[in-house]
């Protein structure tokens, strides 16, 4: 167990923004969770997990201790007639796991290639991309209660899976949340070993008319979301930012034809329950926020669903977590004022 103080948490949050954590430990292993909970200083002080930042929103320092999850591993672990069974540590990268995936012969994460983050904070959002979500392809995960200590498993049907949502965002006895409660170590999931392509979006539909290629591989749906996704979404690296700000809101299908009625180009999806989820970066832009900034927090010109620090923030001159929220708030007025929708963010501001 490592232990460190005040420490700077500008690398360890995409939008880069500049804070610190009083208190921050590095979990390695489980058991390293274990050695934070029977310490007489950090047991008792309330806890803050983080895995690669690439969902949060930082508005201050961070007070509670954090637990940097850092726990790697990639495995196959069973098979059924049916799935493999892979697994993977809470703190390995998304990606890198997707791309070991394809490598080691097991297809069928491809549609969420290049999603930020680790393998343990997937669950909490129920990532998803281009018609495949975690839950379609969740098997189970290991998690330690971080009252009791204790270590439990959960299959897909405890996590409570939503759109974009789980179990670990809610809080609560009463409704099972385990928010602040319980911090996940380990993930598996079953991979079909009859694999089928999941297509249907445009963006997809036109890499397959570029290519001439209506049946395309495992492989070559992976390069073409990361081509889109390269395309579209602004390096973490480059620009700040914590990916797609905003859930794609769902309506009635009696609210969307009134929509339509008065944008008709408004992009929305039907659903298997009848709903319609509409594009939120479609009515950001529609209200003319791409481009746009609030002190050093804007809107990217390539994808108005994307919030980005555009300070170089090394002097601290980049955008705050307050200018981030400022904007963000900025926005769901304006999208309420046009539309009546108002839009939910996705990541944790903290």
């Amino acid at each position: 167990m490592l232990v460190e103080k005040n420490v700077p948490l500008q690398a360890l949050n995409t939008f880069h923004i500049v804070a610190k954590a009083h208190t921050l430990v590095r979990i390695k292993e489980p058991a390293d969770i274990g050695a934070v909970l029977a310490d007489p200083e950090l047991g008792p002080a309330p806890k803050f997990v983080l895995g690669g930042g690439s969902n949060i929103v930082l508005t201050g320092d961070v007070k509670p201790v954090v637990l940097k999850m850092e726990i790697k591993g990639m495995r196959l672990v069973s098979e059924t007639a049916r799935d493999w069974i892979l697994e993977a540590g809470a703190g390995e990268s998304w990606h890198d796991f997707v791309t070991w995936t394809l490598d080691n012969g097991y297809p069928g994460l491809e549609n969420m290639a290049m999603i930020p983050g680790t393998v343990g904070a997937a669950p909490v959002q129920n990532i998803g991309a281009y018609g495949v979500e975690l839950q379609d392809r969740f098997d189970a995960l290991d998690a330690i209660d971080l009252h009791t200590g204790q270590t439990f498993t959960l299959n897909a049907a405890q996590c409570a899976f939503g759109y974009r949502d789980s179990v670990f965002k809610h809080c609560g006895l009463q409704s099972m949340g385990l928010k602040d409660r319980a911090v996940i170590v380990r993930v598996r999931f079953a991979v079909p070993k009859i694999w089928k392509t999941v297509l249907g979006y445009a963006d997809i539909d036109k890499k397959m008319a570029e290519h001439q290629c209506r049946q395309p591989t495992a492989r070559q749906l992976f390069d073409w979301v990361c081509a889109i996704r390269r395309a579209k979404l602004p390096d973490p690296e480059v620009i700040g930012n914590a990916g797609s700000f905003f859930k794609n809101p769902t309506v009635t299908q009696e609210q969307c034809a009134d929509i339509i009625a008065r944008d008709p180009k408004v992009v929305h999806y039907r659903m298997d329950d009848g709903s319609v989820k509409l594009a939120a970066g479609w009515l950001i832009d529609a209200c003319g926020w791409k481009g746009k900034t609030v002190g050093q927090a804007g809107v990217y010109e390539k994808q108005a669903l994307v919030l980005v620090n555009r300070g170089a923030g090394s002097d601290g001159n980049g955008a705050t977590g307050g200018e981030v929220m400022t904007l963000a708030k900025a926005i769901q007025t304006s999208v309420y004022e046009r539309f009546g929708i108002l839009l939910e963010p996705e990541p944790v501001v903290v």
